[in-house]
């Protein structure tokens, strides 16, 4: 930006003061308006258009502090340079606690007030265009239905969305607790020809087993004590659009024969009544257990399984997610900011060194619950350690050897020890990765390899 773009409002009740410092920053290219009073200054249109304000401090009427702690309360505020003849140090420190980007005091050197005025011009400029940048990268950041991810296993993720959203099959989704497969869910259905159709979801392990059928397919007026109206059942209500069903392996078995009729022929027969219905509903399936080895101990139907299977996605552990963790964690400090109406800045280098060190056995909904907790009890500008629940100040090489002490049952694998090891590489280096791989000797490719190497 050229200097003829920028414009500088002095206000400054000192004629003598006020004329050269308007000559002074004219000479140098910059546009000037100047006023008497803060108040002025404030009802004029200036206070919109100006990107540096230069302002004494005792001034008729308001004060240049209070100048500024008014100009604090609006949305986009110009920086302010504050001026006097009475310069302590005390009132300088005031000065820049209370948000003033630098102090000058009489008599003035000209030199150093024009130093000053670049400098924090540049600086602003810089902010903006950081701030700017930020924003623009938590949009590529964020997958669909707002997933927050930029990984190489969440990209992968992505295009596997974007492949099977499309297709009329039913969908296994696999991942571990906490790691957002509900959220993929809803990409499926977003990107779908279903999108403007319903999408329910159903918890199959939070309905008593009595219940599920009724819950499913509906029942007939009388169809069971209690049973006084007709009920459509969620299969009907999805009619057009899609339905989650949550921890599938949770549901019964004489369930699980019903929904794949369901899934094969489009009928369902309600409870108690004579007639069947058709349903247009595409099926998605959500699961952190091992449907195989429930296939192979006969509480999960192989036929399902396989009608299922045929398009699956895995959701990845936030362990294999890298960098997403820092990205999750600003993302939801500024979420938790919002709801309490805080200005948490972010995590400090030792909360942040935690964050990487820690496995986070809870995945994306631990992460959240953390920051939540951190943001609460937090009344700085970053969040410390001591802010972190207990769990996530262990260090990972502690809870490698209570791993391992435990009994024999649960050493850890060498790969365990390695992603752990990896881990804490990583932490030490707050997540340079090119530093960590000269740590560990080997490639910053085979380090990304590591980090997003599957179980």
């Amino acid at each position: 930006m050229r200097n003829i773009d920028i414009h500088i409002a002095v206000v400054e009740d000192d004629p003598g003061l006020r004329d050269l410092l308007q000559e002074e920053l004219e000479s140098a290219g910059y546009r000037v308006s100047v006023f008497t009073q803060a108040e002025a200054y404030l009802d004029d249109e200036a206070v919109h258009s100006s990107h540096l304000v230069v302002s004494d401090i005792r001034l008729p009427g308001m004060s240049g502090l209070d100048l500024l702690a008014h100009l604090q309360q609006q949305s986009s505020s110009p920086p302010l340079i504050l001026i006097t003849a009475f310069g302590t140090v005390d009132q300088a420190v005031d000065a820049l606690k209370h948000g003033a980007d630098d102090f000058l005091t009489k008599p003035l050197d000209l030199e150093h007030l024009l130093v000053s005025v670049e400098r924090v011009l540049t600086f602003h400029q810089l902010r903006s265009e950081v701030e700017h940048y930020r924003q623009s990268q938590q949009q590529t950041h964020q997958g669909p239905a707002g997933i927050i991810g930029s990984s190489r296993v969440m990209r992968t993720l992505y295009d596997e969305i974007d492949r099977i959203a499309p297709v009329e099959g039913a969908v296994l989704i696999l991942g571990e607790s906490g790691t957002g497969k509900e959220l993929v869910a809803q990409a499926l259905h977003q990107q779908s020809q279903r999108a403007d159709g319903p999408f329910l979801a159903v918890n199959c392990a939070g309905i008593p087993a009595e219940l599920l059928e009724s819950e499913f397919f509906g029942h007939a007026a009388g169809a069971f004590t209690g049973a006084q109206k007709a009920r459509a059942g969620l299969l009907k209500e999805a009619h057009g659009g899609t339905l989650l069903l949550d921890e599938i392996g949770e549901m019964p078995l004489a369930l699980q024969a019903k929904l794949l009729r369901v899934l094969q022929e489009g009928k369902m027969r309600p409870v108690g009544s004579d007639h069947e219905v058709e349903v247009d509903v595409r099926i998605l399936a959500a699961t952190h257990q091992n449907l195989e080895a429930k296939v192979k101990d006969k509480s999960f139907r192989e036929d399902l399984f396989y009608r299922l299977e045929t398009f699956s996605v895995k959701v990845p552990p936030l362990r294999h997610r890298g960098d997403d963790i820092a990205l999750l964690a600003e993302h939801f400090i500024q979420a938790v900011n919002r709801q309490q109406n805080k200005q948490v800045k972010g995590l400090s280098d030792e909360a942040q060194e935690l964050f990487f060190a820690y496995n986070f056995p809870g995945n994306v909904r631990e992460l959240q619950n953390a920051v939540e907790r951190a943001v609460t009890f937090c009344d700085g500008d970053w969040i410390k350690p001591e802010h972190l629940p207990a769990r996530m100040q262990t260090s990972v090489t502690d809870e490698v050897t209570d791993a391992a002490s435990a009994s024999t049952q649960q050493w850890p694998s060498l790969d365990d020890l390695q992603a752990d090891y990896v881990r804490k590489v990583l932490a030490h280096t707050k997540g340079n990765k090119q530093q960590a791989a000269r740590i560990l000797g080997i490639t910053r490719r085979t380090l990304y390899r590591w980090l997003t190497n599957d179980d």
